[in-house]
């Protein structure tokens, strides 16, 4: 895999900053399995201080060789920030996350499981949107997770159709991956019974054959109207178009809630010419303060390599990254491909994007080129598709370090696991998922389900494990990711799978910061505390490494810091 090609922005004030006092996880690549924590550069000495010099970690140890190096800098004394109590450790990195989705979304109604219990309750929240709406305005929720409702099934147009029979109404599923509409969004798009549903996705029908306004993958095209994003059968089409003055409010809201959970890096895993282009303009106003890292859609792979995008590049604060693909569908939505059905509904089988061979040669040509790519697969059908058509990709150009990643990769085999760590393809996993409906993909599948996200299997693999939160499909939290990982306890207090499927609080801290630094390519610069590396901290109000497993989640990020300056907390 490429290093990021940087085409810096404007230099950093020289500023000198002596961080003293915190307990300092380092997060400094150890034995393989996990790094050492807490130590300096792996000596095995707990580090002091941390000196913090234009932007950049100019020295990790004790306060007076902090000290001594900050006077051969500057001549002077730094200014001294005492972190006594606290904790201080790498800025989290979320590899895998939609910003403006999320921003997009939180002007919505929320319609999840602390706010609607059962569909009359969704209904309700969703007529009042509609009471306050100016008239024609489409009325959006999200949150939803069939599981979780008390009728324990999806909602219907004609439920929906309570709350406007004269505009659009859409409420999305909590995966991201669909939902449901009113009638009135089916007629103004052409969509009847007879509709045929499109490669990747599916208008669902009753047993009578008749529309339930459930819509999946990729129908959600229709969402976007004449104009709008398309995508074909490349992923679900979430790419709703507001103003552009409302898009860059919606982004900054979004990068609030990630830098309030002490997130400095993301990897945007589903970018657009809506994304792309709100990111410039985002960035050109001078109002990024997270790191971002782009991963454009696979329906614009030829685009990219028609431009000459063979490689990572940009600078410090915006970057391309590599291609996001999708193999199946989602868990949560019942969407991901099982052949042989899902327990509660036979006739549900989910879809597949790509036909294999297609599929295949999409990665090919990408890993051809030199990028890196992203797949989203949950079943093992599906991954196992994505690890045969990398196999092939590497035997046409081996590449030892292309660091191919599978998304989610909610239930590899435990066959698919050694391929994994025989290609050096790395899994980006969210536990966030089995804390939210793991109970719900048990149900769906059986007892299988047990397994989703298998993180100790992948650990025990010598699989480096990474978390994320695919937000808005979870909060941008990695406190509460982290300690799902280590306990495996859904929001209904049960633990999904046995303790072997659980990690260690190390491992998951590794999981939200070195690690997620390798899987976007910039460990160089990211994920440690280690001299040269760049500034960027969460500072913590207790230590995960050290609380119960059952507190890690309840931690509170007080600061976060990006290039050695304090962008959130006081």
């Amino acid at each position: 895999m490429r290093a990021l090609h940087h085409l810096e922005s404007n230099p950093l004030e020289a500023t000198t900053t002596l961080i003293t006092g915190a307990t300092i996880h380092t997060m400094e690549s150890g034995p393989a399995g996990g790094p050492v924590s807490g130590t300096a550069g792996g000596t095995g000495a707990a580090p002091e201080a941390v000196l913090v010099h234009a932007g950049r970690i100019a020295a990790v140890g004790s306060v007076a060789a902090c000290r001594d190096t900050a006077a051969r800098l500057t001549g002077s004394g730094p200014d001294v920030v005492d972190l006594t109590g606290k904790v201080l450790v790498p800025g989290f990195i979320d590899p895998h996350a939609h910003p403006l989705m999320l921003g997009q979304m939180m002007s919505w109604v929320d319609c999840g499981p602390d706010k609607a219990a059962d569909i009359p309750a969704v209904v309700a929240l969703l007529l009042e949107a509609a009471a306050a709406a100016p008239a024609g305005r489409p009325v959006r929720g999200y949150g939803y997770e069939q599981r979780n409702l008390a009728e324990q099934r999806h909602p219907t147009r004609h439920e929906l159709d309570q709350v406007a029979t004269d505009r659009e109404v859409y409420l999305m599923n909590a995966s991201g991956h669909g939902g449901v509409v009113n009638t009135y969004t089916l007629k103004t798009n052409g969509i009847t019974k007879d509709t045929p549903n499109p490669p990747g996705g599916e208008f669902f029908k009753d047993d009578d054959g008749e529309l339930t306004g459930e819509l999946s993958d990729a129908a959600c095209n229709i969402l976007t109207g004449i104009s709008g994003v398309k995508i074909g059968h490349h992923g679900p089409n979430f790419h709703l178009e507001d103003e552009l003055a409302e898009h860059l409010r919606q982004l900054e809201a979004a990068q609030d809630a990630f830098l309030a959970g002490g997130v400095t890096t993301i990897g945007d895993c589903q970018v657009t010419k809506r994304e792309f282009d709100t990111y410039l303009r985002f960035a050109d106003a001078g109002f990024l303060k997270t790191r971002v890292n782009m991963y454009l859609l696979s329906h614009l792979l030829d685009s990219a390599l028609d431009m000459g995008l063979h490689g990572a590049f940009g600078n410090a604060m915006l970057s391309f990254a590599g291609i996001k693909f999708y193999a199946d569908g989602t868990l949560g939505g019942w969407t991901a491909y099982f052949p042989e059905g899902y327990i509660d509904d036979p006739c549900r089988t989910g879809q597949l994007y790509h036909e294999p061979r297609e599929y295949s040669a999409l990665i090919r040509k990408a890993h051809a080129a030199g990028l890196q790519t992203a797949t989203h697969a949950q079943s093992p059908t599906a991954i196992g598709m994505v690890l045969d058509a990398i196999d092939a990709a590497q035997q046409d150009r081996p590449d030892v370090d292309a660091r191919h990643r599978i998304e989610h990769c909610g239930l590899p085999t435990v066959e698919q696991i050694g391929r994994m760590k025989q290609l050096g393809v790395y899994p980006v996993n969210q536990t966030q998922h089995y804390y939210n409906w793991g109970e719900g993909v048990k149900d769906a599948i059986g007892t299988p389900g047990e397994r989703f996200n298998p993180l100790g299997e992948f650990v025990e693999a010598g699989v480096p494990i990474t978390l994320s939160s695919d937000a808005p499909v979870a909060d941008p939290n990695p406190l509460e990711a982290i300690g799902a990982a280590v306990t495996r306890i859904t929001r209904n207090g049960h633990q999904l799978g046995p303790d072997s499927l659980r990690i260690s609080a190390a491992e998951a801290l590794a999981g939200h910061t070195i690690n997620g630094a390798r899987v976007v390519g910039r460990e160089t610069e990211l994920g440690s505390i280690a001299v040269g590396k760049r500034a960027d901290f969460a500072v913590l109000d207790a230590d995960p490494l050290a609380v119960d497993p059952s507190a890690i989640s309840s931690i509170k990020v007080l600061q976060t810091w990006v290039d050695g300056k304090v962008v959130y907390g006081g």
